[in-house]
């Protein structure tokens, strides 16, 4: 296995887990699918995305229709997506994705969380270029065979395939997502979920004090209704 699939188990129980809070987090990502590209689904492959990961996490039916018409009411304020980088206690590097209607209320808040854990935020690129920014997909196995699928899919940027529990997992480089997505789609292989992940190129070793430090930021973060993503280049192995 590679870095990926380590990556995704250690932060697979880190996820979110209030489902409320999860709803509320895709329901903002529904308004800036549709606010970018529209309401229909067909032609618009970013909301497609968001709708299969708001079925995958059990999200009513009625809840994603409502939200694809609140968006398209030009009433209704769009979010930005803002990227904030910075470090922690003990040189750890925090990326954090947000997606705000006030960006001052946002930035405010980042800054504090940083200050008041002897961290720093810093300037754009000042962290990011630590981070490899990747895309996944989460598959139906059924028939499919891992091995197959990967020499298949190599030329469209697939550079990892694995199995976890009942599914199939595919990773690519970022830029590559809309030529799998599309791929998958014209095979029409069901997409569970499509998401993508920022990966430390470098992990850095704490001792169990120093990790307390780094997940107390962490989850103060995570606690922002701004926040949509938080990664770090702790090693929590």
């Amino acid at each position: 296995m590679g870095r990926a699939f380590e990556f995704r188990k250690a932060r697979k129980m880190k996820r979110w887990s209030a489902m409320a809070k999860t709803f509320t987090r895709i329901g903002k990502d529904i308004v800036i699918a549709v606010k970018d590209g529209g309401p229909d689904p067909i032609s618009n492959s970013r909301l497609r995305a968001v709708i299969q990961n708001a079925k995958a996490a059990n999200m009513p039916k009625d809840n994603i229709e409502r939200a694809i018409k609140k968006a398209s009411d030009k009433s209704t304020e769009n979010y930005k997506e803002i990227l904030f980088e910075g470090y922690g206690p003990h040189g750890v590097a925090v990326l954090v994705e947000t997606a705000s209607n006030n960006n001052n209320r946002t930035v405010a808040n980042i800054r504090s969380y940083f200050n008041k854990a002897n961290g720093s935020l810093g300037v754009s690129g000042s962290v990011e270029f630590m981070f490899e920014r990747t895309c996944n997909f989460q598959l139906v196995k059924d028939d499919l065979d891992p091995e197959e699928l990967e020499f298949e899919f190599i030329d469209f940027g697939v550079e990892e395939v694995f199995i976890d529990q009942d599914d199939i997992f595919l990773y690519a480089s970022f830029e590559n997502f809309g030529d799998i997505q599309g791929e998958l789609e014209k095979r029409n292989i069901e997409i569970l979920s499509s998401n993508f992940e920022r990966i430390p190129k470098v992990l850095k070793k704490l001792n169990s004090d120093q990790k307390q430090d780094i997940e107390k930021l962490i989850e103060r973060i995570e606690e922002d209704d701004d926040v949509q993503n938080v990664y770090h280049s702790m090693d929590i192995s």
